[in-house]
């Protein structure tokens, strides 16, 4: 017989999951300082207009890394908080050019790359636990990335 945890799901596969949200909040962690980066540095003819798109999605992003720190929290496990180990679990590199508009806006999208695919790994890693809040998480958050996807591919004038 598996042993539950506190909201009734398997503890040893619970714990492989917060494992993984681990991953994704290393990457959006760096995610985050990125754009933060980029919105206090960029430069250029589209500044104003970026400069605001930049601050909504660190917004954006800040919220996202408490709410999967917080996720794997709620699955019975401790978060890691530590930047020195975010970069060494992070696929999304640390970003130094952070005050080109265009470098900036492909490395959004590269960045979203990496989120949305962990973010499907997930959904299929919580879907077949049961964990339907993980679940409902990842579903949300692929939604609205995707969105912003097409969004940022346009200012770049990508297909």
């Amino acid at each position: 017989m598996s042993k539950l945890n506190s909201i009734g799901l398997d503890a040893t596969k619970s714990k492989h999951l917060a494992e993984k949200l681990g991953l994704l909040l290393a990457n959006y962690s760096i995610f985050y300082q990125n754009v933060r980066g980029y919105h206090w540095n960029i430069k250029g003819e589209k500044f104003f207009e970026l400069h605001l798109k930049f601050e909504e999605l660190y917004t954006d992003l800040q919220l996202k890394v408490d709410e999967v720190a917080e996720r794997i929290l709620t699955l019975g496990h401790a978060p890691n908080h530590n930047y020195s180990e975010y970069k060494k679990l992070s696929k999304i590199k640390e970003s130094n050019e952070v005050s080109d508009g265009k470098k900036a806006v492909a490395d959004v999208l590269t960045s979203f790359e990496i989120i949305i695919s962990l973010q499907r790994d997930l959904l299929k890693l919580s879907g077949k636990i049961d964990d339907e809040g993980t679940n409902a998480l990842m579903s949300d958050y692929i939604r609205a990335q995707e969105k912003l996807v097409w969004m940022y591919s346009s200012f770049l004038n990508n297909k």
